[in-house]
């Protein structure tokens, strides 16, 4: 998959993923969604389209090394959420369970985005 695909599909996603919170706030569940909901999403997504836009260009320039780029770039990713979860609770008192609902949220499918790009790259690199 080339970068600018990975990116419009990548902005296609996230606008995709950001309505059901949207229209939870806009229709009176605003309960159900943390009030720093688009900090965390705005983190995640951002995180997100740094692994992917990294491990592409690593796939571009060092194609042996796609799949350990790949786990590299996710353990960073994961290391990244766990240190912003420990400041924004430091910082922030929030209804546990709502954040922990909004930010997997958000996390899983961002983490099953990064999944899918790189079955749709690996896939696209077996073809040839």
């Amino acid at each position: 998959m080339k970068i600018y695909q990975a990116i419009l599909f990548y902005l296609w996603f996230t606008f995709i993923i950001a309505i059901p919170p949207y229209w939870l706030n806009a229709n009176g569940h605003a309960a159900l969604i943390t009030p720093q909901f688009w900090l965390i999403f705005s983190f995640l997504s951002g995180l997100t389209l740094l692994v992917v836009t990294t491990i592409l260009i690593i796939r571009q320039m060092y194609p042996k090394f796609f799949s350990e780029a790949f786990m590299a770039a996710t353990s960073v990713k994961i290391l990244a959420c766990l240190i912003f979860v420990f400041i924004f609770l430091a910082k922030n008192k929030v209804v546990k369970y709502v954040f922990l609902d909004d930010f997997f949220y958000v996390y899983f499918l961002n983490t099953a985005f990064e999944v899918y790009i790189l079955l749709r790259t690996l896939r696209n690199k077996n073809l040839r």
